[in-house]
C-alpha cells in the first residue's frame, strides 16, 4: 500500500469514511472489502456469523480477541455462502482445536475470498464506533492502493438507512426444507418429522438454523422469495407463516413486504417473525423504524419478558429499531431490551401473531429463547382446533 505513514509491519490497512486508519495485518484473500463496520461481543460461531445473510454488506469487528479455535467446517455455514463483506480481529487467528474443526479459519477465509485484517486495537475500534456511531469502511490487504483513494472509496458506499438487501439475500425459487437441529450423539443434523402443519417461511435472509429449529417442531416448511404475493403464498395453503430475519433498513423492505404482510394478517393464520420480520410486521401494523447508533450484535443481550418477568439471555444483529410508541392499540410490546431500552417484540391482542427482534435460533449463542418456536406450534394446534 503506497503511504508513507504505513507502519513497517503492516499489510493491510482498515479505513472508515470519517478518516480514521488502524494499521494492520492482512488475513483471509488479497482484496479490498467495503460495508458498513460494526462489532459483535460473540465469543464464538464466527464461520456462522459471517455466513449469516444478516450481515450483508457489512464489515465486522470481533471485539473478542481469539478468533478461529474451532476452526471452520462443511457444516456451520449459516446459508450457501458467506455473506459478511469481511472481518476484523485482534490477533492472529487461532489455529483449530475442536474435534469438529475442518481446517484452519484463514483459509476458509480465502476459499470464500473474505478479506480481513488483524493485529490492530479493536477495543479503541469499538469504542470509535460506539462513540461516532454507525459509518462505512474500506478493508485493504495486499493492494497498491492509496490511503487518500481508499478514504474516498469508503465515503462513497451507500448508507444502509434506505437500502433495501433482502432482494439481494432471498432465495429466487420456492423450495422445501426437512433437515432438523444438530444430534451430539448422532454428530449430524436430524430430519424433521413433518407431521405438525405446513409453514410457509417468508426468506428475507433467512438463517439454516431457524429453518432447523421450525423443522424441530415437526413443521413442513416451504421456503419462498421476499417478493412473492400474499395470493400465491396463500395458495400454497400453509397453517402458519413465518417472517424470516435479513439485512437492510426495513422501511425500504416494506415497500413491497407490508402490503403483503397485511394481507397475511387478514388471513387470520398463525405468524411468526424474527429480527427483520419482526420489523416489518411493525411497518405493516402501522408502526415505524429507526437506524440506532451502532445496532445490537452480540450472544449476551439481556432481554425481559415482561408478561412474565423472566430475563433471557439473548443472541442479536439488528442496526434498526422498532418505536414502540408508533404501535397501533391492537399490538403490545412483550420483550424489551435491558441495554438500552429498546424494543425487542411484540404480539397482537386478538390474533395468533407475535415477533421478536432478536434470534431465538442462536447460532451463535445461548438457546434461552428456544421456547418460542414451542410458542408458535401451540398457536398453530390452537388454530387448527378452532376451524376443525
Amino acid at each position: 500500500m503506497n503511504d508513507t505513514n504505513r507502519p513497517s509491519h503492516a499489510t493491510a490497512a482498515l479505513i472508515l469514511a470519517d478518516g480514521s486508519v488502524f494499521w494492520g495485518r492482512g488475513i483471509g484473500a488479497e482484496g479490498v472489502a467495503g460495508g458498513e463496520i460494526c462489532f459483535n461481543t460473540s465469543m464464538s460461531g464466527y464461520q456462522e456469523i459471517m455466513t449469516d445473510p444478516s450481515y450483508a454488506g457489512q464489515i465486522v469487528t470481533f471485539t473478542f480477541p481469539h478468533i478461529g479455535n474451532v476452526g471452520a467446517n462443511a457444516d456451520d455455514d449459516e446459508a450457501a455462502g458467506p455473506f459478511a463483506s469481511g472481518l476484523v480481529v485482534k490477533a492472529d487467528i487461532t489455529a483449530p482445536s475442536s474435534y469438529r474443526a475442518g481446517g484452519h479459519f484463514n483459509d476458509w477465509l480465502k476459499e470464500k475470498n473474505l478479506t480481513g485484517i488483524c493485529g490492530i486495537d479493536t477495543r479503541a475500534l469499538t469504542h470509535h464506533i460506539r462513540s461516532h456511531g454507525a459509518q462505512n469502511a474500506v478493508i485493504c490487504h495486499g493492494k497498491d492502493i492509496g490511503v487518500s483513494a481508499l478514504r474516498q472509496r469508503a465515503a462513497e458506499i451507500p448508507s444502509m438507512a434506505g437500502c433495501d438487501m433482502a432482494k439481494l439475500v432471498s432465495t429466487k425459487d420456492v423450495y422445501t426444507w426437512d433437515q432438523s437441529v444438530w444430534s451430539a450423539e448422532a454428530n449430524a443434523y436430524g430430519v424433521g418429522a413433518r407431521t405438525q402443519g405446513h409453514v410457509v417461511v417468508v426468506d428475507y435472509g433467512v438463517k439454516r438454523n431457524i429453518l432447523r429449529c421450525l423443522a424441530a417442531q415437526g413443521f413442513r416448511l416451504t421456503v419462498v422469495p421476499c417478493d412473492l404475493s400474499a395470493d400465491k403464498i396463500l395458495a400454497l395453503k400453509p397453517e402458519g407463516v413465518f417472517l424470516s430475519n435479513g439485512p437492510g433498513d426495513p422501511a425500504a423492505t416494506a415497500s413491497y413486504a407490508a402490503p403483503v404482510i397485511k394481507d397475511l394478517l387478514q388471513s387470520g393464520l398463525p405468524l411468526f417473525g424474527i429480527c427483520l420480520g419482526h420489523q416489518l410486521l411493525a411497518i405493516a401494523l402501522g408502526g415505524k423504524t429507526e437506524k440506532l447508533p451502532f445496532g445490537h450484535r452480540g450472544a449476551n443481550h439481556p432481554v425481559k419478558d415482561l408478561s412474565t418477568g423472566k430475563i433471557e439471555i439473548t443472541s442479536q444483529n439488528h442496526g434498526f429499531h422498532v418505536i414502540p410508541a408508533s404501535l397501533p392499540d391492537a399490538a403490545e410490546a412483550t420483550h424489551v431490551s435491558l441495554f438500552d431500552g429498546t424494543n425487542e417484540g411484540l404480539r397482537l391482542k386478538n390474533r395468533p401473531v407475535f415477533s421478536v427482534q432478536y434470534h431465538p435460533e442462536a447460532s451463535p449463542g445461548p438457546q434461552d429463547s428456544m421456547y418460542l418456536f414451542e410458542r408458535f406450534a401451540a398457536l398453530m394446534r390452537d388454530a387448527k382446533q378452532k376451524a376443525a
